[in-house]
């Protein structure tokens, strides 16, 4: 008797499976950390920042309880920092609202801030056994090109009826398994380019590998450009100190940066612009400059220093929450990546 596809791929996976941290439990809180913390970052990286996070917030309650800038601290260099304050968020709404107990169904589990229905069918399957799917972007690959699907995956009918395909597929004794297994051959051999069939149990079923366009599925739309923005890094200093403030934008919300102006990049322009925001300062030196591309939009900056001439008067500093720091405190603050270069000039002004 010939073995279903799903047990060809689990006799795979029990066989070749990465050993990672979060496969070794079925806390739902580790699992989910893990779940958001690899949503669009690398495996390895994520291993050290799961680590260090669990060491601060082992729990739910204490990561329901840690202070945001700590939380943010921790998250500090996987970036979507979006994913750390929704991640909290649903902590507290576990502790205040669920009486610390993590939802055990897939609804509720989604109900959750910042878990859509890949987060919550993996939590649901793997921590709880529940015959739900949990399909990502590697699902989606391994499914158009195992069904044959040759329409656009982004399209959400096409999406429904992947999720339906791999919902039909999985085994009842091992839905947390089977979905990860799926997610294992995603990251391994069915990778986007020069996908390894000659290794895939699944080779000689699967309608791509049998008509030999694997390379060209799945099939996406053009996706736009992201959009270039000059920026303005100003790094104030007054003394031994830098002027930073936490970040009211929705991107980067909650990070601290240094002074930002965007579209106008002339030193003699944006002394004007401090004056105007109440900061009497000096133009110093163009230190450099840097780059770095988020997903809708690329930061093309220049690394500006300026000296104040006085310090910024306290209802400034309270209005907007900002802090004039040592390059010690610097340290110790979450600041996004993409500043990196701007914090590095920063310690070197101050260290001087």
């Amino acid at each position: 008797m010939s073995k279903t596809p799903s047990a060809l791929l689990l006799e795979w996976y029990d066989t070749v499976k990465r050993d990672l941290p979060w496969r070794h439990t079925r806390d739902p809180y580790r699992i989910w950390l893990s779940e958001i913390m690899l949503q669009q970052t690398r495996v390895e990286t994520v291993k050290g920042y799961y680590a260090r996070f669990l060491e601060r917030c082992p729990t739910v309650g204490a990561l329901a309880e840690a202070p945001e800038e700590v939380v943010l601290k921790l998250w500090e260099g996987l970036g979507y920092y979006s994913r750390a304050r929704n991640l909290q968020k649903a902590a507290k709404t576990i502790t205040e609202e669920l009486g610390g107990v993590f939802p055990s169904d897939y609804e509720s589990i989604l109900r959750l801030s910042g878990i859509g229905p890949y987060t919550a069918g993996a939590i649901a399957s793997i921590a709880f056994g529940q015959d739900v799917p949990a399909v990502d972007g590697n699902v989606y690959r391994v499914a158009s090109r195992f069904f044959g699907i040759r329409e656009d995956v982004a399209s959400p009918p096409v999406q429904k009826q992947i999720r339906r395909l791999v919902q039909e597929s999985i085994p009842e004794d091992r839905p947390g398994d089977y979905n990860q297994a799926l997610m294992e051959l995603g990251a391994t051999l069915c990778s986007p380019r020069q996908p390894r069939c000659d290794l895939c149990p699944w080779q000689h079923l699967c309608d791509a590998c049998r008509e030999g366009d694997q390379d060209s599925l799945p099939i996406h739309e053009k996706k736009q450009a992201p959009k270039a923005v000059e920026v303005a890094v100003c790094l104030l200093t007054f003394g031994d100190r830098v002027l930073v403030l936490p970040r009211q934008e929705r991107m980067l919300k909650g990070l601290y940066v240094f002074w930002l102006t965007e579209e106008e990049t002339v030193p003699e322009r944006i002394l004007q612009l401090l004056r105007e925001d109440g900061l009497r300062c000096t133009f110093r030196e163009h230190l450099g400059e840097a780059k770095h591309v988020f997903t809708h939009r690329v930061w093309n900056m220049q690394l500006l220093h300026y000296a104040l001439e006085a310090m910024p008067e306290d209802s400034w500093l309270r209005s907007r929450q900002a802090r004039l720091v040592t390059a010690r405190e610097l340290e110790t603050l979450p600041l996004p990546t993409a500043v990196k270069a701007a914090r590095k000039a920063a310690m070197e002004l101050l260290m001087k």
